[in-house]
């Protein structure tokens, strides 16, 4: 609105790229979450804070920022929700449409998101981390529900009154995309919370909002971003909890691997040039700034060099040492018969894997046809066993999968548990088992202890 246009009787809510902003209220009056806007003479916020605007302004103002539709109908396959997503659903009601929904891996958390949708019936998006995730998701929604379904990601850019996008795509585009859909549902959504993927819930005005994860609890502490961004907890139940009735009962198995002689010289040698140099420059590796440091020192003398290539050594032989390589062969012999996921920390370690024993193996190179046809192939028994690295520790669904193998991690809880999930999906009377491969008298222990720290592995 141009200077010499009149302020009209009633203030104009509007949506403006990812931001709301208000024209015709006075500036001494701040309505709540707002701030002035100098350069634009009006008052504005985030778009997510839309909800809290209007509901301040009580109907004061002619609302123009929100473009999203009625859903004209429901889900047209009734499906008879368990006891626990009935619970779930309610929570978030009771929480005015808003908040994160936290169930284990397996136990059907899109089913969730589908009664929500069904409840809201408002255009819908659907934010998940991968194409592989975005593709289940489209499936699961084109056959739930007779609206269209359309995908913003992938190479595809389809806008329906229903749509999956990956985080990526919803930074990329909703600074238009942010006022077409009244609900947005976050899945895996501990993503969220990172730089530019919370920009993303920042600029959508959905008033309800629902997050679903198994683990939101993040590394560093930036999980609290999610009472902001989506909502609070609203509902949680643990993998502890539904064993046996919704999910595949299961063991966990931490196995010691003792280095061989040489192995252990070698382990020994380096770990000692890596930490005499950590040492003498008072590093601590624990600090936030710590691994920094190291990097920075390491490439700055002949024995920074040192230091560094000791790292590496002594980090491959506790991550792959051929001892260890040794022992899963000897796992894999043992459950020959079932279907086994092998998770490494790296790519390199999950190829040697699939050179020396013959199984196909996941990774990010992997194209998606060749990963549907090898999960395929697992799921009907081509094949027994198929290694990966980390793009396997959330979203696959593999029901047949019932052994998981460790054999390097990170130091991540999540990461951990998203693992022990791939195999816990229920099938018939399936006992699921998880081996955790740890080299013994190494660093890895440490990793070990920290990772397990999760009710799961209690």
């Amino acid at each position: 609105m141009s200077a010499t246009e009149p302020a009209p009787d009633v203030p104009q809510l509007a949506f403006a790229q990812g931001t709301i902003e208000l024209r015709g209220a006075p500036e001494d009056a701040a309505p709540p979450r707002m701030t002035w806007d100098q350069r634009s003479r009006c008052w504005r916020a985030p778009a997510h804070a839309y909800a809290d605007v209007k509901r301040s302004l009580d109907g004061a103002c002619s609302d123009g920022a929100a473009a999203f539709a009625e859903l004209p109908h429901g889900v047209r396959v009734e499906r008879e929700p368990r006891a626990f997503q009935t619970e779930a659903l309610a929570a978030w009601h009771s929480a005015q449409g808003r908040g994160v929904v936290v169930l284990p891996t397996g136990a059907g958390k899109s089913h969730v998101g589908v009664l929500a949708i069904d409840a809201v019936r408002h255009s819908t998006l659907v934010v998940a981390p991968t194409l592989d995730l975005v593709h289940q998701w489209y499936e699961l929604l084109r056959l739930a529900f007779a609206a269209p379904v359309g995908v913003v990601g992938g190479g595809d850019y389809v806008v329906e009154p229903i749509t999956v996008t990956t985080y990526d795509s919803a930074y990329l585009h909703m600074d238009h995309l942010g006022d077409r859909f009244g609900l947005v549902i976050f899945d895996e959504c501990h993503h969220l919370p990172s730089g530019s993927y919370a920009l993303a819930a920042q600029g959508a005005l959905a008033p309800w909002r629902l997050g679903l994860t198994a683990t939101p609890e993040r590394a560093d502490g930036r999980e609290v971003l999610l009472g902001e961004l989506i909502g609070d907890v609203v509902y949680r139940r643990d993998i502890v909890e539904m064993t046996g009735e919704y999910l595949a009962e299961y063991e966990v198995q931490r196995v010691h691997v003792e280095l061989s002689a040489a192995e252990r010289e070698q382990y020994d040698r380096a770990r000692a040039t890596y930490r005499g140099f950590v040492s003498d420059y008072r590093i601590r590796m624990s600090a936030r700034d710590g691994w920094q440091r190291f990097v920075m020192l390491s490439s700055q003398s002949r024995a920074g060099r040192a230091a560094m290539l000791a790292y590496q050594e002594q980090r491959r032989l506790a991550f792959a040492a051929p001892s260890k390589i040794d022992v899963l062969g000897g796992l894999l012999h043992r459950h020959r018969d079932d279907r086994a996921l092998v998770f490494t920390e790296d790519n390199k370690t999950a190829y040697e894997i699939s050179r020396r024993f013959l199984i196909p193996v996941i990774s990010h190179q992997t194209k998606v046809t060749e990963r549907a046809e090898i999960l395929q192939g697992l799921g009907d028994g081509t094949f027994n066993a198929v290694a990966t690295s980390k793009v396997l520790n959330e979203g696959v669904d593999i029901p047949a999968a019932n052994v998981a193998i460790i054999v390097s991690g990170s130091g991540s809880v999540r990461e951990h548990v998203q693992r022990l999930g791939r195999v816990l999906r229920k099938l018939g009377g399936k006992r699921a088992v998880l081996y955790e491969l740890v080299a013994a008298d190494t660093s890895e222990a440490f990793t070990s202890e920290r990772r397990r720290d999760h009710v799961a592995y209690r």
